[in-house]
């Protein structure tokens, strides 16, 4: 097994007196430049870190790795959010030969609020309302592969369905989010959701959810998938029958190592 270098707390944007931080894990002696996968924590939006780093595994396969911090929605609401993710992709992009990082071949994956949040950057570029402002204009935001774990969508379509959250509580992490009750609040809920900007240019998607999800509906996804096939977009659709919200042992680790080789690095 080869052995990576991790360069911690790396400020990618600073707003107002708050420091973005991310951590890179760089394959040692692998050849560059190197494809590189954006690592985007879940939790709600309310929580979580990116010292949780599930995507650190793929330096073995010869892919560095960022895992990013955003604004979490009691310091901020959307879309202060996937600001801070395209800062980060932007910031990944405007240093990639410092770091031995080949910007043509840029990832993104992430589960819950981290798939949400992948998925937007997917399906975004170039949406000046969703840019922000945070460095490094000069260079694109895109990712040329996303793989979203059961990320929502679409939050007003989520309360039909089977769930143990009430997203009609006006404390519910989505509610949160957006800075109001969802039912309250239809322009920022599209604003939010990913579908809302699937066009034909956005980048292969891999969707992987579990079919008994009590938190974030499968339908969330079925949405997406929809949405992208309609526009013509190259997506695989992957259920984990049995699993709720994570996938355990059920990870499905080849299937994701297939796709990221495929898309980044033209293998298969």
């Amino acid at each position: 097994m080869s052995k990576s270098r991790v360069l911690r707390d790396i400020v990618f944007a600073r707003v107002g007196d708050k420091d973005l931080l991310l951590d890179l894990y760089l394959p040692e002696g692998a050849e560059g430049p190197l494809p590189l996968i954006v690592w985007i924590h879940g939790g709600g939006w309310f929580t979580g870190s990116k010292e949780d780093a599930a995507a650190a595994r793929m330096t073995q396969r010869g892919y560095a790795v960022a895992s990013i911090s955003y604004r979490l929605s009691h310091e901020a609401i959307f879309p202060a959010q996937i600001h801070d993710c395209k800062a980060a992709v932007r910031w990944l992009r405007a240093n990639a030969q410092r770091y031995n990082l080949d910007p043509d071949r840029f990832g993104a994956w992430g589960p819950s609020a981290g798939g949400h949040l992948v998925a937007l950057l997917g399906t975004s570029e170039a949406v000046a309302e969703l840019e922000g402002d945070e460095g490094n204009l000069g260079h694109s935001s895109r990712v040329q592969a996303v793989c979203d774990y059961f990320g929502p969508t679409d939050l007003l379509a989520m309360k039909n369905f089977p769930c143990r959250i009430d997203r009609d509580d006006p404390d519910c992490p989505e509610a949160r989010l957006i800075g109001g009750g969802l039912a309250e609040n239809p322009d920022q809920v599209r604003l939010a959701n990913p579908i809302t900007y699937v066009n034909p240019g956005a980048p292969p998607f891999l969707i992987v959810h579990g079919d008994q999800d009590d938190v974030v509906p499968i339908n969330q996804s079925e949405l997406l998938y929809q949405a992208l096939k309609r526009a013509g977009v190259e997506v695989a659709f992957h259920t984990i029958e049995g699993m709720g919200h994570g996938f355990g042992d059920s990870d499905p680790a080849e299937l994701v190592d297939a796709f990221f080789d495929r898309h980044l690095k033209g293998q298969g």
